[in-house]
């Protein structure tokens, strides 16, 4: 199972993330619009992610360049041919926020343009809520792209999370249940759900 770590910025407690050796993906979010905000990253073996919400494509390519992304988590209403736009080489995270069934049919356009679906609970926000939404809903996704799963995850969310299973789940994305304030991880709590996961 994947693990993305997301939220973070240049900081010493990112550097204590990038030490977790069952984390791969670190995020950073360069959306003005987030409290976890950042204009900073780490230089990491590690595959590192950035998110943005409907920023202008040469927006997110100078920010792939400038610091050296392995993939970009699209987590607005970025169209198929925004994605086209993108650099071939950069991976794709396109991200769903779920309330019911209907926000589903919305990733049968996207197929064969993302690498994976990251669903998310859907909030104005984009993202951070804190907030779980129905995991059952995801039993009516029959797409081909695996997808992480977001949205409240925390350390209480253990024992639903074995008991959910799809054929498709890829992984977990951790945020604002892993911080003491936005953009400070606690790699110690992080650390102990993977543990607990047995991941």
């Amino acid at each position: 199972m994947i693990i993305k770590v997301c939220g973070l910025s240049g900081n010493y407690t990112a550097r204590e993330v990038n030490t977790l050796p069952k984390v791969a993906y670190l995020g950073f979010i360069f959306f003005e619009g987030s409290k976890r905000y950042t204009e900073t990253s780490l230089a990491t073996a590690k595959k590192k992610v950035g998110v943005f919400v409907n920023a202008p494509p040469e927006y997110v390519i100078a920010h792939i360049e400038k610091h050296g992304l392995d993939a970009v988590q699209l987590h607005g209403s970025e169209s198929p041919d925004y994605i086209r736009q993108l650099p071939e080489d950069v991976g794709i995270i396109k991200a769903f926020g779920i309330a019911s069934e209907a926000d589903l049919e919305k990733t049968g356009a996207y197929e064969g343009l993302a690498d994976y679906f990251l669903f998310d609970t859907k909030s104005d926000q984009h993202g951070g809520t804190g907030a779980a939404f129905d995991w059952e809903i995801l039993k009516n996704y029959t797409g081909n792209t695996p997808f992480l799963l977001s949205g409240g995850i925390g350390n209480d969310s253990v024992g639903a999370l074995k008991a959910f299973s799809h054929p498709k789940l890829a992984g977990y994305d951790l945020n604002s249940r892993f911080e003491t304030a936005p953009k400070i991880k606690d790699a110690a709590l992080i650390d102990r759900f993977i543990n607990e996961m047995k991941l």
